[in-house]
């Protein structure tokens, strides 16, 4: 954080605990509040990289390890030392652990849906579902917008040519979950989707390509054409959005991820082709045999040119298919050591340092997080199965308070021992971290009023 606009003497600040290079540590920063003493918050984010880690990451396998509880609870997983004192995360993030200095960890995240269509919604919404706990068996319309809709419809950066954009794939269970799009706000601020081709190991968007290999200069006659003979349309914001990408060279050249040097495509790593039989159970499906695998670090480094071509909100959907995710209901250690763990660390960490070494992560907020937790008791498949009562969820950059540790689980992490936070709570956050006040009202298409996010940031943890 900038120090500029704290006048304090020496005394004060060793009273109220360490300010530490460019920043106070959290414990600081609550000390500091309750002598009375004001903490400027910092700029907003000019953008955020969400990570939807779909299928539910295990906490004890990843960020909230419980080495004294007892065998059937903390597994096999030995915590390690991060760069942060006193902080200590999963044996099997060694990279992430020397950028814990850049990181936060929530560990108490909680909500009640405990199935994957209606948690992901609640997850990438901010809402839940409406009616009971479900999987969807047949197409439903999007209600409540995703977190990027809400910002392309009210964040700072509106003109960009993308507000918003998800890569690389639409995630699904038995149908597409309807929470990767605008909902009542509208298709005009639905997301470009951008496609990942895992053969020839590209990425391309079907709202780029020209019609009919149609050149500039007839495209640009053709939308004239159609604003003098065509009446107003409730389509006109989606045409017009397409022919704003169609001439936006910037977003072009940012999915042309081959022409970044070898070397940095390898940092991100491309990962091995998966074997032909999985083992995670359910027929032989697995995390190893997920779609497009080879790809999960590459997603990222396309989400940082994006990010550099001036895109606000990019989603980046880990996983595509249920079964071949992190729903590690069978093996969970094997399945998060061997196939889950060193992509995302060796792909995440490339992503944080290469942000940093732009000058982009204090302007960059990334988020990580699945759409619940697994159970604090493991099954007699040796898996975990899906447990909402308690996860975890992690915050990097954007002004966030390195080291920090918000909330707690309670000793076999069953459930928020302090500070429970909701996905309402974490919706609220990324709104505020824009500019954008949680409690601003939208209206959807029979102009009934919505507020934006119904819970609070966690101001604590940005200083």
């Amino acid at each position: 954080m900038r120090l500029s606009s704290l006048h304090l003497s020496r005394r004060r600040l060793l009273e109220c605990g360490t300010l530490g290079y460019l920043g106070l540590n959290l414990g600081g920063v609550w000390r500091a509040r309750a002598a009375g003493i004001a903490i400027a918050h910092p700029q907003p984010v000019r953008s955020c990289v969400l990570v939807f880690l779909y299928g539910g990451p295990s906490q004890f396998e990843t960020f909230d390890l419980k080495p004294d509880a007892p065998a059937e609870v903390r597994g096999e997983f030995q915590p390690i030392a991060t760069s942060v004192p006193g902080v200590r995360i999963a044996e099997h993030l060694p990279k992430l652990a020397r950028l814990m200095d850049k990181m936060a960890i929530i560990r108490s995240v909680t909500h009640a849906a405990r199935l994957h269509d209606s948690a992901s919604i609640h997850a990438l919404t901010g809402r839940p579902l409406d009616g009971p706990d479900r999987e969807l068996f047949a197409p439903l319309a999007q209600v409540h917008p995703s977190h990027g809709s809400v910002v392309a419809r009210l964040g700072p950066n509106r003109g960009a040519d993308v507000p918003f954009a998800s890569l690389p794939f639409t995630f699904h269970n038995v149908v597409d979950v309807p929470c990767q799009g605008a909902g009542y706000l509208g298709a005009a601020f639905d997301p470009l989707r951008i496609e990942v081709d895992p053969t020839r190991r590209d990425y391309q968007a079907e709202l780029l390509a020209p019609p009919d290999n149609m050149d500039p200069g007839r495209s640009a006659s053709r939308r004239v054409w159609l604003r003098e003979v065509r009446p107003p349309s409730s389509l006109d914001p989606f045409y017009e959005k397409a022919y704003t990408l169609l001439g936006s060279e910037a977003i072009r050249k940012a999915l042309d991820i081959k022409c970044e040097p070898d070397r940095v495509r390898e940092r991100y790593g491309f990962g091995a082709e998966p074997v032909g039989q999985g083992e995670g159970g359910g027929g032989g499906n697995g995390a190893e045999m997920a779609y497009a695998r080879p790809m999960r670090g590459q997603n990222l480094l396309l989400a940082r040119r994006l990010v550099e071509a001036g895109v606000p909100f990019v989603n980046v959907y880990d996983c595509k298919q249920q079964g071949q995710n992190w729903d590690a209901h069978f093996k969970c250690a094997n399945q998060h050591k061997t196939h889950l763990l060193p992509q995302f660390d060796q792909g995440l960490s490339a992503l944080v340092e290469d942000l940093d070494e732009r000058g982009l992560l204090d302007s960059t907020l990334i988020v990580v997080m699945g759409e619940f937790g697994r159970t604090p008791k493991i099954n007699n498949d040796a898996g975990r199965d899906h447990w909402p009562d308690c996860y975890s969820a992690v915050f990097i950059g954007g002004g966030i308070q390195g080291g920090a540790l918000y909330g707690a689980s309670d000793r076999v992490g069953a459930y928020p021992a302090t500070d429970p936070v909701t996905p309402g709570d974490l919706a609220a956050t990324i709104f505020w971290r824009f500019g954008i006040d949680p409690a601003t009202e939208v209206h959807d298409q029979f102009n009934r009023p919505h507020r934006v996010a119904t819970g609070s940031p966690l101001k604590r943890l940005f200083g």
